[in-house]
Formats: C-alpha cells, sequence, structure tokens
C-alpha cells in the first residue's frame, strides 16, 4: 500500500477526486431494502415460472407480452441489484467481506434467473410464423420486436432445456469463480517502489513518465511481479479457454469468436473486413509512427517500456480534477449544450468513483446499471492528458447509456460495437477542442498524444483480437504453457507495433494483466470499430452536415433496438463497404503525415 503521506500529496495535487455513492442503488450490504427485493425477486420469477413454463407458444400476442413484461420488470429488479454488489466489489476487491457479498448475491441472482430461463428457451423454439402471427395480433408485443430479434439470432446454438439450466446453474461456480480469481489476484498483486507497494494500475502509470530511468525502472518491476504470477495466469487463461471450446462446440458455434459477432449483431464478413483493413494498414500506421518517434527520442530503436512515454519537449503538468471536468463539458458543450448538461449530471451528482486506490479495479468503466437508476463510472484519475481524455471516454458511454435507458431493460444495451460510439466520439470532441486551443509546439505533442491513443485503440485492440484468435486455437491442441502464450503475444505486437520497437523478454508477460481477454472474450475488436467509426461519422460532422446532431441524439437514444446498418444509413454510412474501414483509418494516417511535416 503506498505511504499515506505520499497518498495525500497525490490527493492534494489533483484536489478533491470523487468517489460514488452507492446508496441510490442500496443502503448497503446488509440493508433491509436488498433483502426485501431479494426475497420479492425471488417469489415473483417462481410465480411467473408457474404461469407460463410450457405455455408460451400456445399464448396470445397479449399474453406473451404481459409475461414478456413481468420478465422486463424482473430483470431491471435482478439488474439493480447485481450492479449494486458488482459495483461494491470493484470499488474494493481486497476487502474479503464485499468479496463474499459479491460471490453470495451472484449465487443468489443465479438461482432466481434459472427460474426465468424457460421464457427464452420456449420462445427460440417458436416457428417465426407463429411468431409473426402473435405480432399481429399484439401491438404489445410487437414493441418488444427488437429484443426477439436478437434473441433468436441464438436459436441455431440453444441446447436442450435440462442442458441449459445446468450450464446457466453451474456458471456462478465455473466461469465466473475464475473471473473471480483473476481479478482478487491482480487487484492483490503488490509491486515495490522505493519503501512503497504500489499497486499494478499505478506502475503501468509509470509507464508514461516523463523521466526515462522512472519508465525502464516500472517495466522491469511489472515485469518481475508477472513473471513471478505467470503460471497461475496461465492457468486461468487455459482454463477458460478451454471451458469455451468444450461450449463452443456443444452450441455448434463454427469459430471461437462466433458468440461475440452474434452478440454484436454484427456479420463475420464485416469483422474481418475490419480485421483486414488493420492489418493491412500497419505499414502506414504504427510502423511508421513508432519509427518517428524513435527519431523524436534520439533513438535508432525506442525499448517497449518507450511506446507511450512523452515526447522530450512535452512537460505534461499535473490536471486537477476540476480543470478535467470543466474541460470535458466545454468540449461536448461546443458540440450540443445538452450533451453537456447530461454529463454534467455525474460530477453534480456522486456517481463517479476517481482516485486510484489499493484494492480498486484497475483501468476504467462505465456501468449501466439499469433504466431505473443511473449509470456509473469507475476511473483511476492521475491527472495526466491521457485521464482527461480517459474521463471523456467514459463520461460518453455514461451519456449514452443514459439517452439509451427509454428503450427499457430489454433494449437499452447497445451491441459493443456500438456501445463505442459515444464514448469514443466524446474523446473527439474534447481533442478537437484542445488541439484548436493549442499553439505549434503543444499542437504537435497533442497530435502525437492522440495518434498514440488511436493506435492503442485500433491497431493494439485488433493485434489484441488476433492473439486471441490465436490462443484459442492453439489450445484446441492441448494446454498452453506460460512461454507459448508469450510467444504468441510477442509474435502478435512485433507484428502490429513494428521494426522500430525493440523488445526484450521481459515483455512476454504482458499479456497476463489484460481483463477483456478473461472477462469478455473476442471483446476487444469493438475498439477499433468504434474508433474507425466515430473518425468516419466525426467527418460528417466537420462538413456542417445539416441536423447530424439531431440524429447523433437519435442514434444514441435507439439503445439496442437497431443494427449498425440502420444506425448509420441517416449518415450515409456503412460498415459493409470496405472502404468504410479505410476512411476511419484514414483520419489516423492524415495526423501522422502532419506530424511528419511538423519534424
Amino acid at each position: 500500500m503506498a505511504s499515506p503521506a505520499n497518498a495525500a500529496s497525490a490527493a492534494n495535487d489533483l484536489g478533491h477526486l470523487p468517489t460514488w455513492d452507492l446508496s441510490d442503488l442500496y443502503p448497503g450490504l446488509e440493508s433491509a431494502e436488498l433483502t426485501r427485493d431479494l426475497a420479492a425477486v425471488a417469489e415473483r420469477a417462481a410465480r411467473l415460472e408457474q404461469q407460463g413454463k410450457g405455455k408460451i407458444a400456445g399464448m396470445s400476442g397479449d399474453a406473451l407480452a404481459a409475461v414478456i413484461a413481468e420478465y422486463e420488470a424482473l430483470q431491471d429488479l435482478i439488474g439493480r441489484m447485481y450492479s449494486f454488489a458488482s459495483l461494491a466489489y470493484a470499488g474494493d476487491m481486497a476487502d474479503p467481506k464485499v468479496a463474499g457479498f459479491y460471490q453470495n448475491m451472484q449465487e443468489k441472482l443465479n438461482d432466481v434467473t434459472t427460474r426465468l430461463l424457460f421464457l427464452t428457451l420456449e420462445l427460440n423454439r417458436l416457428e417465426d410464423a407463429a411468431l409473426e402471427q402473435k405480432y399481429a395480433q399484439s401491438a404489445k408485443l410487437a414493441h418488444y420486436r427488437p429484443w426477439l430479434r436478437d434473441l433468436r439470432l441464438f436459436r441455431d446454438h440453444q441446447l436442450d432445456d435440462e442442458l441449459e439450466r445446468l450450464l446457466h446453474e453451474k456458471a456462478v461456480a465455473g466461469r465466473a469463480a475464475w473471473n473471480r480469481l483473476f481479478d482478487e489476484t491482480m487487484a492483490g498483486l503488490r509491486f515495490p517502489w522505493g519503501k512503497d507497494q504500489l499497486t499494478a494500475e499505478q506502475v503501468l502509470h509509470k509507464l508514461s513518465d516523463k523521466d526515462a530511468a522512472t519508465r525502464r525502472k516500472a517495466a522491469r518491476i511489472l515485469a518481475k511481479v508477472f513473471k513471478q504470477n505467470v503460471r497461475l495466469f496461465a492457468l486461468i487463461t487455459n482454463t477458460l479457454a478451454k471451458d469455451k471450446e468444450v461450449e463452443d462446440r456443444w452450441r455448434k458455434y463454427p469459430t471461437p469468436e462466433a458468440y461475440r459477432h452474434l452478440s454484436n449483431c454484427v456479420e463475420p464478413e464485416v469483422v474481418n473486413a475490419l480485421t483486414d483493413a488493420v492489418t493491412a494498414a500497419y505499414p502506414n500506421l504504427s510502423h511508421r509512427y513508432y519509427k518517428l518517434k524513435a527519431r523524436w527520442m534520439g533513438v535508432k530503436k525506442l525499448p517497449w517500456w518507450d511506446r507511450n512515454a512523452p515526447l522530450p519537449e512535452d512537460h505534461d503538468r499535473a490536471i486537477g480534477w476540476d480543470e478535467a471536468r470543466d474541460i470535458v463539458l466545454k468540449a461536448y458543450g461546443r458540440f450540443s449544450p445538452q450533451l453537456a448538461d447530461l454529463g454534467r449530471k455525474f460530477f453534480d451528482n456522486a456517481w463517479i468513483d476517481a482516485p486510484a486506490r489499493p484494492g480498486k479495479a484497475s483501468g476504467a468503466f462505465a456501468h449501466p446499471t439499469v433504466p431505473s437508476a443511473h449509470p456509473y463510472l469507475l476511473l483511476n484519475y492521475q491527472g495526466r492528458t491521457r485521464d482527461v481524455m480517459t474521463l471523456a471516454h467514459e463520461l460518453g458511454h455514461g451519456v449514452h447509456q443514459l439517452l439509451a435507458a427509454e428503450q427499457g431493460p430489454l433494449m437499452a444495451d447497445t451491441p459493443l460495437t456500438l456501445a463505442e460510439t459515444a464514448s469514443v466520439f466524446g474523446e473527439q470532441l474534447t481533442f478537437r477542442a484542445l488541439l484548436d486551443a493549442a499553439g505549434p509546439e503543444r499542437r504537435k505533442i497533442m497530435l502525437a498524444s492522440k495518434v498514440e491513443d488511436m493506435l492503442n485503440t485500433v491497431v493494439r485492440q485488433i493485434a489484441f483480437f488476433k492473439f486471441e484468435r490465436q490462443v484459442h486455437a492453439a489450445r484446441r491442441q492441448g494446454e498452453l504453457t506460460p512461454d507459448r502464450l508469450g510467444e504468441i503475444w510477442m509474435g502478435v505486437q512485433k507484428e502490429s507495433l513494428g521494426p522500430a520497437l525493440k523488445f526484450d523478454a521481459d515483455y512476454s508477460t504482458f499479456w497476463c494483466y489484460i481483463p477483456h481477454f478473461i472477462h469478455s472474450p473476442f471483446y476487444v475488436y469493438a475498439y477499433a470499430f468504434g474508433d474507425c467509426l466515430v473518425n468516419a461519422l466525426y467527418a460528417r460532422y466537420q462538413d456542417a452536415e445539416q441536423g447530424f446532431q439531431e440524429k447523433y441524439f437519435a442514434m444514441l437514444k435507439a439503445g439496442g433496438t437497431l443494427r449498425h446498418k440502420e444506425l448509420l444509413a441517416p449518415f450515409g454510412l456503412d460498415a459493409a463497404d470496405p472502404a468504410f474501414w479505410s476512411k476511419g483509418l484514414g483520419v489516423i494516417e492524415g495526423f501522422i503525415d502532419e506530424l511528419e511535416k511538423l519534424g
């Protein structure tokens, strides 16, 4: 744990960093309200199962709509309890009481949702013609058409009811338990730094320190501790990959990433086109930029730990929390006062947990909770310009979640490929506002930082996606040693980042701290999808297309009711067109062109 003096000093430098108040969900872990709701949801789920199980096919349209409406209300209540437990856990994974509460809530809520499983299974067994007839009978049922459309994508991969029930019940002792092991292990790692013991988040932050010796020291310390724990991380990775392979085989998914494509409502050929376009662009993007950066840094090759190093002329000062808030809200307001007003809600209320602290989840996220409540943001704010961009990113998610909430619990969630739209757009708005106010020297620094962020979002995430593809393919032949995982990791990193970076064996374990590989296999391509999509969208905005703001808000409010083709059509964009990805990548290439001219 960092010394109290150092922690206080960091807090003073940044001003007051807010922490969230989860009492909008429940007053506490042992609150009467939570106990009451848990009992109520169990009783209502049992009643719905008794009334509806085995009867869905014979119901009229209105009767089926009433069952779905009750199911939706239960999902909101279940989601509220699960959100409370998961957010409490994210705030302090090191507290055994909180961790136990989180596990117990997962188990209790899993018992409830097992009773509700009948509905989705029986809905998927309906013939298309029979369902269309019910839609024709009932406007109330037709309201749920988008949810049913997406649910029924999985019809061909559904197993017998008893197998589905078994898999559902065992999840809390299977995948979820391995996820928890990863989270608690990562949160519990400590990295020696002088007299202090820092968290992974704090040491990773030092890889972008101004001082070269600090960056090198951080890299070596991270590598040492990761290596000491790499066998456990390899075991977790192998077990989850094998678990996925078994279930995929039973469900007859053609590829390891097929489930993710269906859940994202995106065609495999669209993702392949994105992957191929980014891979083909490696030489013109990452390879070219890092060669340029090596020259700026006065070396032939950049050590891997200097990939995100500030430029020599960059004197990135600490940006206090209040200033960061004002920067982001002002940028949002330049686009739309309504967008800024929605964003301000997060600051005016205790909806953000900003400080880095031991035991807290690493990284950043926006949790939508449920439509009857409001989203929460988790950050690990440490005052860098990149942290301001992270705030802009997560606030974009939060605003999107507020706007989509009107679609209700079943249709508010957006597929991952579109969920990154508002977040990356928020980053873009903030970056452009800062860039417009920058002088020539600062412009170069900001462009370089933005290029690096875009490379991290596009090139690096596609490299992560290719890493996962290779790992899951190789795991089908047998368990992978830590060394083999390291070889695959180093292969995709060298390919994607290029010859201007110098790697050594210490970097071979850095696959182990990426949580997406554990929690959400094949999630990562959504970042690249979102970044390229926003680049194309922003180009439309810059063209001053009439009504852009109205179309943008309509897209966010749609939640999960529309697919990417329908959402992008009003802007004249189509992600199925290979040229679409070239436009998005061309924005990054244009920034690098400008940097080359600036020298």
